[in-house]
């Protein structure tokens, strides 16, 4: 233990000052706190939890400081080993060694044929008429890859986000070049537990069961994206609960507890706006459901923002071919961003999606002119205020005619 303490000590005073107090070992802890200059001590006696946690300034702590040298109190290194190590130097390394053999021992897809989705292969599926269009233009940003990983692993992935950041475009356009049949269900009001699950219905003098699109895709080896799930009613969460896990099979009540157990290659996505780490935009999404974690730890959740705009600029491009310049796709790349980041401020009310910014591109190469190509593809979907305000960035980076 170190000698008296002294006000030099309030430079570096974090750790642990001890001294005996009968049988007890009494203690006063300091750590840095979030703010410069601010201080936490907590007060304690042996191993128990503290008594007493507060902050204090580094003048205070001086003062304390010099108040526990006169009572006894001492530094105790031994303690602050224990309790202050220091971060694990060889972590990286060992996790570095971790990975490579973890990447070795990974399953191979047994012999099927896989096609390569960004750089990732993906085992592929039967096709058939519920296979997503394929959209050529469609860039897969190297951020996707972990995605596309989960995908291949069987992970119940959700992709969180504002309205048009591609969420769903991403699983359509995986499983259009991997040729899997996608199955969508949309919470928003629209998919009720019947539609989810099944019900019975007469037909021809005779009832009958009629599979929802969960057992649907569960059986036939689709996959089932589940839009806007933080709108969902609370009986589709219950039930969805029990398929979460990769082999969770699902029990049909309604129909004498059957059980539908999944097809290997069915898959479970699900999108949401106002979840997790977009739980502070729930304002903007009116009837949004708060979701526990401890449904949100069954999923890989996954925030998706917009492109980055030298990747729309791409897009444009490679959508539009030689007519849009580089030059140009730039502009509009700026001009998308300035009107997300005008979204996020709250100034405006709806969202600008990458779909909105090439029908607008594409229409403008047509008429030469943007406000009038303008006028269908954006005026006319928003009120009068978001209209006029979206005029005003057009003129931030357009030199439009009076």
């Amino acid at each position: 233990m170190s000698s008296l303490l002294s006000l030099s000590a309030a430079d570096q005073p974090s750790g642990c000052y001890v001294r005996q107090d009968g049988a007890r070992r009494e203690w006063w802890r300091i750590t840095p706190a979030a703010r410069s200059g601010v201080f936490c001590i907590a007060h304690g006696y042996d191993d128990a939890p503290a008594d007493l946690e507060t902050e204090v300034d580094r003048e205070n702590l001086s003062a304390k400081l010099h108040k526990w040298g006169r009572e006894g109190f001492e530094r105790d290194a031994a303690a602050e080993t224990a309790e202050f190590a220091a971060p694990d130097a060889d972590f990286m390394l060992e996790l570095a060694r971790a990975q490579a053999q973890t990447q070795a021992a990974r399953p191979t897809s047994h012999g099927s044929a896989t096609v390569k989705v960004g750089r990732i292969d993906v085992p592929l599926g039967r096709g058939g008429a519920l296979t997503p269009a394929l959209n050529p233009a469609y860039l897969f940003a190297p951020r996707f890859d972990e995605i596309i990983e989960d995908v291949v692993e069987n992970r119940r992935v959700m992709l969180i986000g504002h309205t048009g950041s591609g969420k769903t475009s991403l699983i359509e356009q995986i499983a259009a070049r991997s040729a899997h049949g996608v199955l969508r269900a949309n919470m928003n009001g629209q998919t009720t537990i019947g539609d989810f699950v099944g019900f019975w219905t007469v037909k021809g003098g005779a009832t009958e069961w009629v599979d929802g699109v969960l057992p649907i895709a569960m059986r036939e080896g689709l996959w089932l994206i589940i839009d806007e799930l933080d709108f969902a009613e609370p009986a589709i969460l219950a039930v969805l609960t029990a398929v979460l896990e990769t082999s969770g099979r699902l029990m049909l009540k309604e129909k004498g507890n059957e059980i539908v157990e999944p097809h290997p290659d069915f898959r479970l996505f699900a999108t949401a706006n106002a979840v997790g780490a977009m739980s502070q935009f729930r304002h903007m999404y009116q009837g949004a459901n708060l979701m526990n974690e401890a449904f949100l730890d069954r999923w890989r959740v996954y925030l998706m923002d917009y492109l980055a705009p030298e990747e729309e600029a791409q897009v444009l491009q490679r959508t539009l071919g030689p007519a849009m310049t580089a030059a140009m796709a730039a502009t509009l790349a700026a001009f998308a961003v300035d009107c997300r980041a005008a979204f996020a401020r709250e100034d405006l009310a709806t969202a600008f999606s990458t779909r909105r910014l090439l029908d607008w591109a594409q229409l403008m190469l047509r008429t030469g002119d943007p406000q009038r190509a303008a006028q269908p593809t954006i005026y006319a979907k928003v009120s009068a205020a978001d209209a006029a305000l979206i005029r005003d960035i057009m003129r931030q980076h357009i030199a439009l005619p009076d």
